[in-house]
């Protein structure tokens, strides 16, 4: 009788299926935003080599939980994984905020060898709090938005400015103007209402948010790329059956990709959006170039000055 009992067990376990899982995810850009974008491609990748054993429903531009928090929701398994500005960890170590450095790397070629560098620390820092990264793609080269042409650093001085983590504070702060923080999603609002009046960001956020609507000067400063980061609560991933894993893994991989190659098409992109939309695209001259230099190596003094040995192997390996 107990091998007949056993044998329906095993028959019926078989017979059931696994059971599918869906995974909230909470990002900090609209949809239309290109990292937006990449990681709705990730979840449906996700979902179709799985055959719907998982699942990941997104919600966008702070719907679930507002970008500052999005982090420690994933670390207390509110939700799997979710998606943030890299260098707004910058408090927590330097070593995350080091792509947002002025004039460290400025080109994508120099921000692949960077990332190189940084992910084994970042990855290490992560595990302490029970994460995982799984994909980092950086923003185009940054700009200086403006209403008129900028042409020294002087010339910024008095301007309220947007920053949206410590290193663009501390920039506009050496640029003696007001650094005042501002999320993407609000930026149109800032501007129509006095708060800010000029702003260093990537051209998909100029576009994205219709700069021509209150600016109308774009300077390519290239400054610098930061990345935008998505990473997994490590205790819910290890949940997951080795199968699924893979393919979170497999998907992961192929977006990081894919997210490069989206973000190098963007910048040229978006920046023709804004120049069909009346915003007058400047080269830099020479004088401002070497006042936002001299600014970007006070910094990165700065930096190396309050930096952990983590953060200063990044830079030894990157340079180096």
């Amino acid at each position: 009788m107990k091998k007949y009992a056993a044998a329906f067990v095993a028959t019926f376990a078989l017979a059931v299926p696994a059971i599918a899982e869906t995974w909230d995810m909470p990002t900090p850009y609209g949809d239309s935003t290109f990292h937006t974008v990449n990681i709705q491609q990730f979840a449906d990748d996700v979902a179709a080599a799985t055959n719907g054993d998982l699942t990941i429903t997104l919600h966008t531009a702070g719907s679930l939980f507002p970008h500052a928090e999005i982090k420690n929701a994933i670390r207390s398994r509110q939700v799997p994984l979710g998606e943030f500005f890299l260098s707004r960890l910058s408090n927590e170590d330097l070593a995350f905020g080091i792509d947002s450095q002025p004039f460290v790397a400025t080109s994508y070629e120099d921000a692949a060898k960077l990332w190189s560098a940084q992910k084994p620390v970042i990855t290490e820092l992560l595990a302490k709090e029970g994460l995982m990264p799984l994909f980092a793609v950086p923003w185009p080269a940054q700009g200086l938005y403006t209403n008129g042409e900028i042409e020294t650093v002087d010339d910024l001085a008095g301007l309220r400015f947007r920053a949206y983590n410590a290193a663009l504070e501390e920039f506009a702060t050496l640029a003696k103007a007001a650094p005042v923080q501002i999320e993407a999603s609000d930026i149109p609002q800032a501007f129509a209402t006095g708060q800010v009046q000029a702003m260093i960001t990537s051209p998909s956020t100029g576009a994205n948010s219709k700069a021509w609507d209150f600016l109308t000067h774009y300077t390519q400063i290239d400054a610098w790329l930061p990345k935008n980061i998505v990473v997994v609560n490590v205790r819910m991933f290890d949940a997951l059956s080795p199968e699924v894993q893979a393919a979170v893994l497999e998907a992961a991989a192929n977006a990081e990709t894919r997210g490069w190659e989206m973000s190098k098409a963007e910048a040229a992109t978006k920046t023709q959006v804004m120049a069909d939309n009346g915003i007058v695209i400047v080269t830099p001259s020479p004088e401002l170039v070497k006042g936002l230099q001299a600014i970007g190596s006070t910094m990165l003094e700065n930096w190396k000055d309050n930096a952990s040995d983590d953060a200063l192997s990044i830079l030894d390996t990157f340079l180096n």
